[in-house]
């Protein structure tokens, strides 16, 4: 009773993510860089948590993998010493990420925010989709590991045991931290000068119904990431197999064991220990569950972007046709 009773963690420690609208625009543009070479972009992400509330105001690139020259936390910490100079937010709260066609969830990407969530407490990963948002859904997303990820990595086991006792699923790997964006009042200013110098025309990106492609790399993956996941039951099964018929053939020996015990007590002779017949049989360890548990989210999170894209892109195409059948009646008067 005890144990129903009791209420599970919640991870209170920020409640929102305020984007700097320059942050937003330096992570775009690394991004869709990037995204031309099919290379995942990173980053870090500065800033200062004010009340729940974490501010990001600034961020830097990663430097790339490939060069082996480079020391990369040596880097980050010249970057921010400078940035320190000239006045600018430099406590590290985070990172940021790439994605492509929202498949991010990955065993990299939990360990690396395990990391940076057990040192900088306030810490969130910001995923963006430079594809999606290509075709006019501005796709970014913050994400902390849910309290019982963070044990679970602690205890460092991954046992299907461990997992049910932790209450740790797909859906609470991680959680959603909602996201504004916040500009000054001088951007707010020129940004509502260059809305009136732009061409009507120049608009077009907003409402452009050119779905197919990204829904089509949704459905792949999609279809990928289940096919991971029937493999990886099939394998489950035949070790959930193999254990009971392990456990058939023990109990059949203990119980070989307990009537040959019998006999030899009725003969006045000593038993035969159980544990010599339990040596026969050693445990088998139980796959890790922590890739099918990532799998299930990935495929938990192509179904929610989908539905979103759907539903977004069947709201254009009502306002598209809505915009066309009032040109066509303004033509004909």
């Amino acid at each position: 009773m005890a144990n129903s009773s009791k209420k599970e963690e919640v991870d209170n420690t920020i409640n929102h993510v305020q984007f700097d609208g320059l942050a937003v625009m330096k992570i775009i543009k690394h991004c869709h860089e990037e995204s031309t070479s099919m290379n995942v972009a990173q980053g870090a992400l500065l800033g200062l948590v004010v009340d729940k509330c974490l501010e990001i105001t600034n961020c830097f690139p990663f430097p790339k993998s490939d060069d082996e020259t480079m020391d990369e936390e040596m880097y980050q910490l010249t970057m921010m010493r400078r940035l320190r100079r000239v006045n600018v937010d430099h406590f590290h709260v985070g990172w940021y990420q790439s994605s492509h066609v929202g498949d991010f969830l990955s065993m990299a990407l939990l360990e690396s925010q395990y990391h940076y969530q057990t040192s900088i407490e306030e810490s969130v990963v910001v995923i963006y989709d430079p594809q999606k948002s290509a075709r006019g859904f501005l796709c970014l997303k913050a994400y902390r590991l849910s309290p019982q990820a963070i044990q679970m990595y602690k205890d460092d086991d991954f046992t299907p045991d461990a997992l049910r006792k932790l209450k740790v699923g797909y859906e609470k790997l991680f959680v959603e931290i909602p996201i504004a964006i916040k500009n000054s009042l001088l951007t707010n200013i020129m940004m509502s000068e260059l809305c009136e110098l732009s061409k009507e025309e120049q608009g077009h990106n907003f409402l452009d119904l050119a779905t197919a492609t990204v829904l089509e790399n949704h459905m792949r993956g999609l279809i990928e990431r289940v096919d991971e996941l029937y493999q990886d039951a099939v394998r489950y099964n035949k070790y959930q197999q193999v254990v009971f018929k392990q456990e058939t053939e023990k109990h059949r020996t203990l119980a070989k064991q307990a009537a040959e015990n019998a006999a030899r007590l009725a003969k006045d002779e000593s038993p035969i220990p159980e544990e010599e017949v339990l040596k026969q049989f050693r445990p088998i360890p139980a796959p890790a569950r922590l890739t099918a548990t990532i799998t299930s989210g990935q495929i938990n999170t192509y179904s929610q972007h989908m539905s979103q894209y759907c539903s977004q892109a069947l709201a254009k195409l009502l306002i598209s046709q809505a915009l066309q059948n009032a040109k066509e009646v303004k033509q004909n008067k």
